[in-house]
């Protein structure tokens, strides 16, 4: 045994430098924050989510009916935490209304379907009863809808078109979108891009809106309501659907 420099005593030796054996009750608080710190690492960009609410709980139709009020049944079912139309059952609305508003969702379609989710749904006297601004849902590359860009995906549609350096995902791979509606300015956004903007005080809104199917409602898109869920009578999908409300402008 040795002893270390300017001292009597005798150092121990190197076996016995063991570090602290480590018993399952100080294992656990340690795998903890491993843990966190991953989820961390891998969500650096993940806001908190103040202000959030959820339309859809991924299990249930809780919030949502159909236009005439009743549950939802035939053509809709809860299946892979999304909402799917997979038959004829008609639009369904939640039962909940808005006015100024930021809307995420995702969604996919089948090949050469077409839906939409419609926002401000109400009654636009004379034009009709549960219309309202509609952000395109679409396979743009196998709907004729496709070919306009009024009514291709991420649209406004029949009103404003999406850009033309919008980036759809493929069919059957689910696409994030976004909307902001707030007073009179509103917003569409397709997989962290803005893709169509417009403003309903504004001449070029005036000019789309009176070539439109929506004309006889010059207050279209201006009040509070619902938000739709369209059956076109095609297969689509939506899921990780949340609204906050916001400031109106």
């Amino acid at each position: 045994m040795g002893t270390a420099a300017g001292s009597s005593f005798p150092l121990p030796p190197p076996s016995s430098f063991r570090p602290h054996a480590m018993t399952p009750r100080h294992r656990l608080p340690v795998l903890f924050l491993c843990f966190a710190t991953c989820l961390m690492a891998e969500n650096p960009a993940n806001p908190p989510a103040a202000g959030w609410k959820p339309l859809f709980d991924g299990r249930s139709f809780e919030g949502w009916t159909t236009k005439t009020g009743k549950p939802v049944s035939a053509g809709w079912e809860v299946r892979d935490d999304s909402l799917h139309r997979h038959g004829a059952g008609g639009d369904i609305v939640t039962t909940a209304e808005w006015a100024d508003f930021e809307l995420e969702f995702e969604w996919k379609v089948a090949a050469g379907a077409n839906s939409g989710v419609k926002y401000r749904v109400g009654e636009y006297a004379p034009a009709g009863r549960d219309i309202g601004p509609e952000y395109q849902v679409l396979d743009d590359a196998g709907h004729a809808n496709g070919k306009n860009p009024k009514t291709s995906a991420g649209s406004l549609y029949d009103l404003i078109p999406a850009s033309a350096a919008k980036k759809p995902r493929p069919v059957g791979e689910w696409n994030q979108s976004r909307i902001v509606a707030r007073g009179p300015h509103l917003e569409h956004w397709l997989n962290g891009e803005k893709i169509m903007e417009t403003d309903l005080d504004g001449p070029a809104w005036k000019t789309a809106l009176g070539a439109s199917k929506f004309k006889a409602a010059p207050d279209f898109g201006t009040r509070k309501g619902r938000i739709l869920l369209q059956d076109h009578g095609d297969e689509v999908w939506f899921r990780a659907l949340r609204i906050r409300e916001v400031p109106g402008a």
